[in-house]
């Protein structure tokens, strides 16, 4: 029997044109990660100033972020390497968010796909905001 640790995760990298993450956005993460739908597994922010430097700040080291009191279950666990190539898509001046999310959801599926011999061979996110401009276009064309 297959039985997974963890249930696919996707990273996000969000931004912000001030210097830390607008306080909405840590409160509606906090909401989805309270409804069980999503596991937080690592958050790091990064600021890049005005003349391109990256300063990497991991949760635990600043609470003056509005972020405290949110458990990480696997802290490091976005490679540096990934933070350097992510880093590159922050604007002078601004900071991002960079997330790993756990989809504690879908972890059933993945281990019932596995037991079942069956292989992901590809899954792809699409983001909201397209999802919802094709559906206004698709509703525009049917009125």
């Amino acid at each position: 029997m297959v039985e997974f640790r963890y249930g696919p995760v996707e990273l996000y990298l969000v931004g912000f044109d001030s210097d830390r993450p607008h306080p909405d956005a840590v409160a509606a993460l906090r909401e989805i990660i309270e409804s069980g739908a999503v596991r937080l597994l690592d958050l790091v922010v990064l600021r890049k100033s005005a003349e391109g430097d990256i300063e990497m700040i991991e949760v635990e080291e600043e609470n003056a972020l509005g972020i405290e009191g949110i458990e990480l279950f696997a802290a490091g666990l976005t490679a540096s390497e990934d933070i350097d190539k992510l880093a590159e898509l922050i604007a002078p001046g601004s900071s991002a968010v960079l997330v790993a999310l756990e989809m504690t959801y879908a972890r059933a599926l993945a281990e019932k796909v596995a037991q079942s011999g069956g292989t992901v061979l590809t899954a792809e996110r699409i983001p909201a905001p397209v999802v919802n401009a094709v559906a206004d276009m698709i509703d525009a064309e049917e009125n």
